[in-house]
């Protein structure tokens, strides 16, 4: 197939997260080439493009994995007939068993092909696995410094166990997919609700006072809520506390209590 499109420059990657160091190959290029996997995202599909304003191309690495390096700079070259520059991570790879590197995509290439040395922050290496080993430690505040960003997930609106509203406080319960959750606790976040950000105190993990099922829920601070469908957003701010078990309904409701004081503490 051939196609029409003009674009000149490239940034090639996975992109995930579109954190501080894929903003450093994304300016430098018209448009990005996305290789997309299956799962465990910071940023899920076509999502990543709510995060920049550039043209996004998708490749699924499932298709292109069997490629040698040869056809797949053949392809890149098909798909995109006016192209001049690539620009890609010095860790990149590339065809099948990632035979290729940056430094063979230059010989291969008959364009100009930019490599991007390693981005730090804080002296951190930035890389979309590091920045999901922070958020599954917990640690909000360096996987928000690495990304650039409030790290956010999003999910359909589910119906809960049915006792928050009537013994605890209302929330809205999430069926989150693909996402990397963060550790099992209360974070402080912010909530999107029909384009408007919402403080909120939200909980992930396992109902371990009450069912025992898995969840993720928010509830929205000093605002009545009336129903919600369709797909929510969650920011998360500040990680508060871990996941814990509590002796009845009585303590939880008075830990929940707690929780929301802190939140309104640190969104404030």
């Amino acid at each position: 197939m051939k196609y029409n499109n003009q674009i000149k420059s490239i940034a090639i990657g996975s992109f995930d997260g579109i954190h501080i160091a894929h903003k450093t190959l994304i300016d430098q290029a018209d448009a990005l080439v996305i290789i997309e996997r299956n799962g465990g995202y910071l940023t899920p599909g076509y999502k990543r493009s709510h995060f920049t304003s550039k043209v996004c191309c998708f490749y699924h690495f499932d298709v292109i994995k069997s490629l040698e390096p040869e056809a797949f700079v053949n392809m890149l070259k098909e798909d995109f007939p006016a192209l001049e520059t690539i620009v890609v991570g010095y860790d990149f790879h590339f065809g099948k068993n990632k035979a290729g590197n940056a430094q063979m995509l230059e010989s291969l290439c008959d364009k100009n092909v930019r490599i991007v040395d390693e981005v730090s922050m804080q002296g951190i290496p930035v890389h979309s696995r590091t920045i999901k080993a922070y958020l599954r430690e917990g640690n909000i505040a360096m996987a928000n410094t690495l990304l650039g960003r409030e790290y956010s997930i999003s999910g359909e609106v589910i119906s809960g166990q049915g006792i928050g509203k009537n013994k605890l406080v209302a929330t809205i319960n999430l069926d989150v997919k693909s996402y990397q959750l963060p550790l099992e606790g209360v974070y402080a976040t912010r909530t999107l609700i029909d384009g408007v950000w919402l403080d909120s105190v939200s909980f992930i993990g396992h109902r371990v006072s009450t069912d025992g099922s898995f969840a993720v829920e928010t509830h929205i601070l000093d605002k009545e809520i009336a129903e919600v469908s369709g797909e929510v957003e969650l920011a998360f701010v500040s990680f508060m506390r871990e996941n814990q078990k509590f002796n009845g309904l009585d303590a939880l409701k008075q830990q929940i209590k707690e929780d929301i004081n802190a939140a309104k503490k640190i969104l404030a």
